[in-house]
């Protein structure tokens, strides 16, 4: 198929997408806001493993992974099973199912600040819950941020995307750079008295400086106000116990999402018993929190991540790509340009401008080229237990020929003239 018709049906869908649904998505991150039109899938028609198929039957070695919420690989087969096994029996009742015990007697005994578990669907019901709960617990109405914490009012009003949040609550919310104790400290200063959470992502693509996280700790209970870990993607991927587990430091609360179930829809708030029996207070409930496939899912994918390497292969697999990349581009003379950060089982390419081209013109080719040589990814690298080593030897050998062509588009300035489409533009920062 011509390069013009290798999206012919996914621009179609697009379209009618577009007539119903604002954006054509449900998600931000999966929308024409971080795919290039004209030269991008939009629509994914199944998945297996690590591979994904998409509407128009283009295949791909998928990097994204649902966000990071797909650990094991698509369709894995013992959590296809368990699921199949549960629909037998049914998905919601009128009373809860056993299955909410089972899953969060699994979480306890992980996840090192986990004495009682409440569950929701997504990684905002457990940051919003998390901090209702620290709340109610402190008496007070502050909270410094620090990382993506969902799109609910307390949090993205914060961010640049803050239409349609109250002054109010913005103004409830104070933010501070990670690894960089001393602003959150004047932070909290500012009202002193008055913060009931300090909440972050204990890493992202930069690892915590030494004692960074244990200050914060510090600095959290000398305010008065709980720490609470943001582990929805750090949570089950950094370790079994999460980042928490990795680095030694122990929050008060912490929220678990993305490697819960392997992409079926569970989040988690999770902390000691003291803090959490204020769950019996505050209104945090779903018709849908216990949902028994997700939870079915979550069970099959907690006993795999027990039983099986699973977090070492993510980070075995994850450092060879790390290191493979990093020498192309050595090699390609783009360190200027470009650089690697992160964990093993999820980094980032960084983009820079160049001369003559913005970053984003730079990151818009870069992703024309990946996925014309079918690989799914927006600059993240978001391992599964699917990948395979020739899955990453076939990423590297398409940065190996996709960076010799942007080296000497960047050297002659002429990224702009490659780019088949509009480049794409900066949504919010928010890590």
């Amino acid at each position: 198929m011509s390069q013009e018709g290798r999206y012919r049906r996914s621009e179609q869908m697009l379209e009618r997408a577009l007539r119903t649904i604002p954006l054509g998505s449900q998600t931000f991150s999966k929308s024409l806001t971080q795919y290039p039109r004209g030269v991008s899938p939009y629509f994914i028609q199944r998945g297996a493993g690590s591979r994904v198929w998409d509407v128009d039957g283009n295949e791909y070695v998928d990097f994204v992974n649902g966000l990071c919420a797909v650990t094991l690989g698509y369709s894995d087969a013992e959590v296809e099973a368990a699921v199949a096994r549960q629909l037998r029996d049914g998905v919601i009742f009128s009373l809860p199912h056993p299955l909410e015990a089972e899953v969060a007697e699994r979480i306890v005994e992980m996840v090192p600040c986990a004495e009682q578990v409440r569950f929701g669907k997504n990684g905002s019901d457990a940051t919003s819950g998390a901090i209702r709960l620290a709340r109610a617990f402190t008496g007070r109405d502050r909270v410094a941020v620090c990382g993506y914490h969902g799109w609910q009012d307390w949090y993205i009003g914060s961010t640049a995307r803050n239409r349609g949040v109250p002054k109010a609550v913005q103004a409830l919310t104070s933010t501070f750079k990670f690894n960089d104790a001393d602003s959150l400290e004047a932070a909290l200063r500012a009202h002193s008295g008055e913060f009931a959470a300090v909440i972050l992502e204990p890493m992202t693509f930069t690892d915590p400086a030494p004692g960074f996280l244990a200050r914060v700790k510090q600095l959290a209970h000398q305010h008065g106000a709980l720490l609470i870990f943001d582990e929805t993607i750090t949570g089950f991927r950094f370790a079994r116990g999460g980042a928490q587990e990795l680095f030694g430091v122990v929050p008060d609360l912490a929220t678990l999402g993305k490697g819960i179930a392997n992409g079926f829809p569970v989040s988690a708030v999770a902390g000691p018993a003291r803090i959490m029996k204020l769950m019996e207070e505050i209104f945090f409930s779903f018709t849908f929190g216990g949902e028994t496939l997700s939870l079915a899912a979550a069970a099959a994918t907690l006993d795999k991540l027990k039983r099986e390497p699973v977090v070492e292969t993510l980070a075995r697999r994850g450092e060879s790509l790390m290191r493979g990349l990093r020498a192309l581009i050595a090699q390609n003379r783009l360190d200027a340009v470009l650089s690697v950060h992160g964990h093993p089982s999820w980094s980032l390419l960084q983009v820079k401008d160049a001369p003559g081209c913005t970053m984003m013109e730079l990151k818009t080719l870069l992703m024309q080229e990946l996925l014309q040589r079918g690989i799914l990814s927006v600059g993240t690298h978001n391992m599964s237990y699917a990948h395979t080593e020739g899955d990453v030897n076939r990423l590297l050998a398409v940065y190996a020929e996709t960076l010799p062509l942007v080296r000497g588009a960047v050297e002659r300035q002429t990224v702009a003239g490659l780019l088949r489409c509009e480049p794409l533009v900066p949504l919010f920062r928010v890590r």
